[in-house]
């Protein structure tokens, strides 16, 4: 499937680019550049132009008695669930209509590209491009480990301009189908809704598609690419045909004795490296392999405390609110009128190929002894 964004990039754009595209092995890169900057401007307007606005006029109340620190936050949760919205869905369009992609064996997924799946990389880039900026200019907001996710997610988003595993994208791009449910949450929290039936029904939601997308799916797919790049490493003398300059193919293409023809007009192999850079390499495979054997382990961690998270913002049996150690069901030992509490809160929520964090921060609450 072609790049169905609108035009293509500038040619100007693209020699700007492609020393550095070169010095990184960043083949396609050039051709999907301003896709990557477009994007990244797309949501600072949201950001700073729209989210205020149109936060005041849906939520006037609410939004005004936030203060500043709150506002970024509240201003970030905004983009950060449109964007959430947006990569979903057009991950699921290019998994659906992507015939090319679906054509792929196990040498495509690992060195295939088609112009839509270069097209979400470059959302996902774009995003984290943004977000590595807002870190940077908010860091006293977000502090040191938001700053460095965005710094590795903009990372991992960019080697798969090699292109690398690009088949994998909008599946690791799926594991996000609950930060809609997670920002929903932390909107609840903020417009004095926390536990009602609604924070309720989002939680259910949230948890229903934390645990599929990331703890079922996200278990299956790293055991997936595990294998098509276990593969990748074992077959030695790859030759997909003769390569020119830039890694272009320009004869035919025989892998181990074994044809891999994708047809005469295909350009799923348009950007396979030349015989020498082919084998994958090891640093590149453990960093993959790694982030997700990590990311898959702190999946289980983030599910556990949105558990209790979720509990802690309802009454018993289902919930643990007003429960405290050594305390009586519906009153909290040393909780008095006025005196404050804390719960962890789940808060915001960033996307990535198959990278994810939840953050989790302590909140401030009031309780009132129950009479």
């Amino acid at each position: 499937m072609l790049d169905p964004f609108p035009f293509p990039a500038p040619l100007v754009l693209q020699q700007a680019i492609r020393p550095f595209a070169d010095y990184f092995c960043l083949t396609t890169l050039p051709l999907h550049i301003h896709e990557v900057f477009f994007f990244a401007f797309f949501y600072q307007v949201i950001n700073a132009y729209l989210s205020p606005p149109l936060s005041r006029a849906l939520f006037p109340r609410a939004y005004a008695a936030l203060n500043r620190r709150s506002r970024i936050n509240w201003d970030v949760h905004v983009v950060s669930l449109l964007q959430s919205l947006l990569v979903c869905g057009t991950a699921l369009w290019v998994i659906w209509c992507d015939e090319e992609r679906g054509e792929m064996n196990w040498r495509g997924r690992i060195w295939g590209y088609t112009g839509a799946g270069g097209f979400l990389q470059a959302m996902a880039a774009g995003y984290f491009l943004w977000d590595l900026v807002v870190s940077t200019v908010h860091f006293g907001v977000f502090g040191a480990g938001l700053w460095a996710h965005a710094v590795a997610a903009l990372t991992v988003f960019s080697l798969g301009f090699r292109p690398f595993v690009n088949f994998y994208g909008p599946i690791f791009i799926l594991y996000e189908l609950s930060s809609p449910f997670l920002n929903i949450h932390w909107f609840l929290d903020k417009l004095s809704l926390t536990g009602s039936n609604l924070q309720l029904i989002n939680g259910i939601f949230l948890t229903t598609t934390f645990f599929f997308c990331r703890l079922f799916w996200g278990a299956y797919s790293s055991w997936r690419v595990f294998g098509d790049i276990y593969r990748a490493m074992v077959v030695q003398g790859v030759l997909y045909g003769t390569a020119a300059p830039g890694g272009a193919v320009v004869g035919g293409a025989v892998v181990g004795g074994a044809p891999a023809d994708y047809g005469p007009k295909s350009d799923i192999m348009a950007f396979v490296p030349p015989e020498a850079e082919r084998l994958v390499p090891v640093w590149l495979a453990a960093a993959y392999m790694g982030a997700n054997l990590v990311l898959n382990a702190l999946n289980y961690y983030w599910f556990s405390r949105m558990i209790q998270t979720i509990r802690a913002r309802f009454e018993p049996p289902l919930g643990t609110k007003g429960v405290g150690k050594g305390g009586s069901k519906g009153e909290e030992k040393g909780a008095g009128r006025g005196e404050r509490g804390e719960q962890p809160m789940m808060a915001r929520g960033v996307y990535a190929d198959g990278r994810k964090t939840v953050e989790v921060e302590k909140r401030e609450v009031r309780t009132r002894r129950r009479g």
